[in-house]
């Protein structure tokens, strides 16, 4: 779905650009190269000139990135759309497809109950977050990301994408193939600290599928724990 579809869509979508999250590079036209990998549309365009953000643009910006889940829309930061934008740009990538931008509480509530390593309070339900996969580069990318020390980058090489926002700074990396292999253990050999660390003992017995969620989400609880503020 091209530009033209969400000129006849926009309804009240404002970009929002708190005064924390200024652009670190001087102002000037900006573009950028977007596909949607839940709803197949696509965004090609400038999103800021040297007068700042446009208006019009970032309103469509805020369909293309709303809640695919529900379909609503949000304000969304315009610093993390200069952070990707920033990112792209530092590893020479012309495009990126985005997994995941606002969620309403309702959506991330539904996914922090059943997908695995998705924060509570999330950046997301505010619009400050983007979830996304490059053609190429994706480590350099997250690197690149990681070196600005800007808000939070979450690298998740296993599923093959960043997670960035412009919540405080912080890193993390959830490998899920790693963390897969141990529900091979059982989960009563489990034990989690106050900072995060496991510790687990092998029992040799296949874990059944409640309770391969109950250690999911413990240590989906954990690890965010451990690496936010």
């Amino acid at each position: 779905m091209e530009r033209r579809f969400f000129l006849a869509l926009i309804a009240g979508c404002t970009a929002w650009t708190p005064a924390a999250h200024a652009m670190a590079r001087p102002p000037g036209l900006r573009r950028l190269r977007l596909a949607n990998a839940h709803t197949g549309e696509n965004f090609e365009g400038a999103y800021r000139d040297d007068q700042g953000p446009i208006d019009r643009v970032i309103d469509e910006l805020c369909i293309f990135l709303r809640d695919h889940h529900s379909g609503e829309k949000a304000k969304i930061d315009v610093g993390v759309i200069d952070f990707l934008a920033d990112v792209l740009d530092a590893v020479g990538e012309t495009k990126a497809t985005i997994l995941s931008a606002y969620r309403t509480t309702a959506t991330n509530a539904f996914l922090a109950r059943t997908t695995f390593g998705v924060a509570e309070n999330s950046q997301h339900i505010y619009g400050r977050a983007l979830d996304f996969r490059l053609d190429s580069k994706l480590e350099e990318a997250m690197a690149a990301a990681r070196a600005t020390k800007r808000g939070g980058v979450g690298w998740y090489p296993h599923s093959g994408f960043i997670h960035i926002d412009t919540g405080p700074l912080r890193n993390w990396n959830l490998d899920e193939s790693g963390l897969d292999r141990l529900l091979e253990y059982d989960p009563r050999q489990l034990r989690i600290g106050n900072k995060g660390e496991l510790t687990l003992s092998a029992s040799g017995h296949p874990l059944s599928a409640p309770l391969r969620l109950a250690l999911h989400r413990r240590l989906a609880r954990a690890e965010f724990l451990a690496r936010t503020w």
